[in-house]
């Protein structure tokens, strides 16, 4: 792709003011989505979108030429940042080294990002108080090669029943792909071996009652394409996925967008991109404003796991 001429310009965000290099630069070629209309998504939807980041440890995947270009995972905040930009400093053992990660306070934070070509944003589960202590139980419905939307419509009524039995109220959104999320706020009390196990339990329930829909076989070559993986290991230690709001690197520039249950059934992933999602969060909001007054306490799913000695597997 042509690299884009265009001048520069300068958004202010609350206090701060964002230089904006080639605003025109086309990110969604199929579409015609620039630079800048990625920029305006984000201010649309600024509550919101700091809201599903705000304290956590991100990683940026950087799309510099666009996204039909090379895409970079960046756990490191590129060279340049300002001072204002809040990080935190994480270790990872495997590699025996630290890297400081972003952690959104402010909506100019996201929009320095997107001039950094930042497209998708993926936090952690836990936040940089103490980033070892998972405040948000993450439930990742993984439709198989086969599988469509409608089964993943049927397992996400059936993960509702569960979460309702147990009292945790859950907040659903498209994955930006093909799949569903399913976000609990979670008290910070224990570490991510033990969120695993008790979303390993959870998903096995599910699995219990859809036997013909779901699998939580971990090994991909081991499952039947025909079934939704529901996917325990995103609960895992540095692993992220898609935060709500943030755009997806796909073609059709579609968002990872919070639905209402009652959604569900007439919605479809391809409704929300980031020409549908400015009209619609004016409209309804931030669908997940209120996760924060809503915490559940995974004592009853561990119970569950130590009951069926529950241990998922490495997840690297």
């Amino acid at each position: 792709m042509a690299k884009s001429s265009s001048p520069a310009t300068e958004i202010d965000v609350g206090p701060r003011t964002i230089r904006l290099t080639n605003p025109d630069r086309v990110y969604f070629p199929e579409r015609g989505e620039t630079k800048r209309d990625l920029v305006d998504y984000y201010l649309s939807v600024g509550d919101g979108i700091v809201n599903a980041l705000r304290e956590r440890p991100c990683m940026l995947h950087r799309y510099p030429t666009g996204i039909t270009g090379e895409k970079v995972h960046q756990k490191r905040i590129p060279h340049g940042a300002p001072p204002w930009l809040e990080t935190v400093e994480l270790y990872f053992p495997r590699f025996g080294r630290t890297a400081n990660e972003l952690c959104v306070t402010e909506l100019a934070s996201v929009i320095w990002c997107v001039q950094m070509s930042t497209v998708e944003f993926h936090p952690w589960n836990s936040r940089r108080a103490d980033p070892e202590m998972p405040d948000e139980w993450r439930i990742d419905l993984d439709p198989g090669p086969e599988s469509d939307w409608a089964q993943v419509r049927r397992v996400a009524h059936v993960a509702h029943e569960a979460l309702d039995e147990l009292g945790a109220t859950g907040y659903p959104k498209t994955s930006g792909g093909n799949g569903l999320h399913i976000y609990v706020r979670i008290e910070p009390e224990y570490g991510f071996k033990d969120v695993r196990r008790a979303a390993l339990a959870f998903a096995q329930e599910v699995e219990r009652r859809a036997p013909d829909d779901v699998t939580t076989t971990w090994w991909r070559k081991d499952r039947d394409p025909r079934d939704l993986f529901v996917d325990y290991n995103q609960n895992a230690r540095d692993h992220t996925i898609a935060s709500a709001y943030s755009v997806r690197g796909t073609p059709d520039a579609r968002v990872s967008a919070p639905v209402q249950w009652d959604e569900i059934d007439s919605c479809e992933p391809q409704d929300f991109t980031i020409a549908t999602m400015p009209q619609r969060y004016a409209e309804l909001g931030d669908l997940h404003a209120d996760i924060d007054q809503h915490v559940f306490s995974i004592d009853p799913l561990l119970e569950w796991a130590n009951r069926e000695g529950l241990e998922p597997p490495d997840p690297d």
